[in-house]
């Protein structure tokens, strides 16, 4: 199992800040699961307005930090990087679940596998946890497709 610091995260993902998600993967099993972290800063931008006096973490950040930490695991599964031709692609979310808000000074633990992969798409079972309870679920569609023009 691979463990990898925010500079092999950089190399797997498109995404910088502020939309990265991912600050380390703590596993990763290439064709299986990934392990990966997001520590909740009260500094992220999006705490200014979702809510000044009670912050969480949106729901739709929860998922996309799903979905990079899938990309992670794609691109480690295929022996490849993401260039500027290609584009990480949400296709679909299913059950998607919240449970507890994610706070600043929270470590968001996320836990990705794969359920299959057919015609350029995989599914995905996701957990979200944070001090070892589930904040949030869902199974999730992601593609890689290439940009047309690129």
């Amino acid at each position: 199992m691979a463990e990898l610091d925010i500079h092999e995260v950089l190399r797997h993902l498109p995404q910088r800040y502020p939309m990265l998600m991912i600050d380390r993967a703590l596993e990763l099993e290439p064709g299986k699961r990934i392990v990966a972290l997001k520590n909740v800063s009260a500094n992220e931008p999006y705490f200014q307005g979702h809510f000044p006096h009670h912050p969480i973490m949106p729901g739709v950040l929860i998922l996309e930090a799903m979905a990079q930490a899938a990309g992670i695991l794609v691109f480690r599964t295929q022996g490849t990087q993401p260039d500027d031709k290609s584009v990480y692609y949400y296709v679909g979310i299913d059950n998607a679940r919240f449970k507890k808000p994610v706070v600043p000074g929270d470590e968001l633990r996320l836990e990705v596998a794969i359920e299959r992969h057919l015609r350029g798409i995989s599914k995905f079972s996701c957990v979200a946890r944070v001090a070892g309870r589930v904040v949030a679920e869902a199974s999730i569609l992601c593609a890689v497709q290439s940009i047309e023009g690129a």
